[in-house]
């Protein structure tokens, strides 16, 4: 089946300067309501990333290994399950199975809030949990992906994929924020309701959404799996920039796992400073999404995917040589702006060089690289912390991520694509 075709008067104008050319995939009602609810529940789920990282770290009396098996939970999760999430994406009606998967997540975060009011919270139950929620995740986010081109113009692809980006990161200016100041007013339960009661944003925007019908596939699980990872292979540009941004991810250490680390160790500062860090992040990822929102339909991808890299490398070596509170907030937001440029560069080279009922598929090649490949990062970075230090884990990781994007822009796909 085919998807239901958009009316001219529907079409954005693709000449329209300014902001509305940056925003102009809003103008698809459907879009719209998802881009909105997704915005609400993303501030929600920052603020249990922070709040939950900081109730680890108060359990187990400032552990870094302990993040990271928490993170190597919810890892293992999307290596078990990521893949098949995609081929249920590319099968089942995308919309029906988002609202199961948010439902899920929201009541997780409710019974962790329950657990933690209680005082009867530990550590092997928030591992229980995470893996349980990177299940959902493993679903969700194939599903989410791959909805997208469901609701948008494909000359409106690249602008709808670089909001939501500046929708999941962006709400990470905001979310550590409140979390921050939330732990300090309404404790760790408090964060995780607020993050539970969130989720009522995207289910209602997905109960009142009218999605058309895409097309789908009726091959088994593995069949439909064998044939997206042939698709990727023997594709000229997409197993470099899948690589590189693997390298990424797996190399760098994630900011759930740093920021609380640095915060109480090198910076020595308190729970609302280190929202602050986390939101620079944030700012710099709406920057990042915002350039690449306000660019035309389609740009060379592979030099902005480069950039990324080496700007992401620039700025991550800067953190890791400063113990200034400003210059450390300087630097992660740079360090956002180069996540974002190579991070939304790679999902749109996903989304626009293979074929629309594959979309589910590769989409959850991205889930496994960013909840997979970089949480399973984190448990050798937490104990390379706790040998040779935060300052000299990140130094090390910039290095290598470094070395790699100099091995990428030797390859003429990469720079011409």
């Amino acid at each position: 089946m085919s998807v239901v075709p958009t009316t001219p008067a529907a079409q954005p104008n693709q000449q329209t300067p300014g902001v509305f050319k940056t925003f102009r995939a809003l103008r698809h009602r459907d879009f719209r309501l998802l881009w909105i609810g997704l915005a609400v529940s993303a501030v929600g789920t920052w603020m249990q990333i922070v709040a939950q990282s900081l109730l680890v770290l108060k359990i187990t009396h400032g552990s870094a290994f302990a993040l990271g098996t928490v993170s190597l939970a919810q890892a293992l999760a999307f290596f078990l399950f990521a893949l098949v999430g995609g081929s249920f994406a590319d099968r089942l009606d995308k919309r029906r199975l988002l609202l199961f998967t948010q439902t899920g997540s929201a009541t997780l975060a409710t019974l962790l809030g329950v657990l933690t009011l209680f005082g009867v919270i530990q550590l092997w139950m928030i591992l229980v949990l995470a893996f349980l929620n990177g299940t959902l995740l493993s679903f969700d986010q194939p599903a989410r992906g791959a909805l997208v081109p469901v609701l948008v113009p494909q000359e409106s692809l690249g602008n709808a994929i670089s909001l939501q980006a500046m929708t999941f990161n962006g709400a990470a200016t905001l979310g550590p924020a409140l979390a921050g100041f939330g732990v300090a007013t309404l404790g760790y339960a408090g964060n995780f309701f607020l993050n539970g009661a969130s989720f009522l944003g995207v289910l209602i925007a997905l109960y009142v959404m009218r999605v058309p019908k895409g097309p789908t596939h009726q091959l088994s699980a593995f069949q439909a799996i064998r044939d997206a990872l042939g698709t990727v292979r023997r594709d000229a540009v997409l197993p470099w920039v899948l690589s590189g941004y693997a390298a990424m991810l797996f190399l760098g250490p994630s900011s759930a796992l740093i920021l609380p680390v640095y915060a109480v160790k090198i910076l020595h500062i308190g729970p609302e400073r280190l929202g602050l860090l986390f939101s620079a992040a944030g700012v710099g990822t709406i920057l990042g999404a915002l350039f690449l929102a306000s660019l035309d339909s389609n740009p060379r991808r592979g030099p902005i995917f480069l950039a990324g890299i080496f700007i992401w490398v620039v700025a991550l070596t800067g953190f890791a040589i400063t113990a200034r509170f400003w210059i450390a907030m300087v630097a992660l937001l740079v360090f956002g702006v180069g996540q974002t440029l190579a991070g939304t560069t790679t999902i749109t080279l996903l989304q626009t060089r293979a074929p629309q009922q594959m979309r589910g598929r590769l989409m959850s090649l991205n889930t496994l690289l960013i909840m997979g490949i970089r949480p399973l990062g984190d448990f050798p970075a937490g104990a390379l912390i706790a040998g040779i230090g935060a300052p000299g884990t990140v130094l090390l990781s910039a290095s290598l991520v470094g070395i790699y994007g100099l091995g990428l822009a030797m390859r003429p796909a990469v720079r011409s694509t």
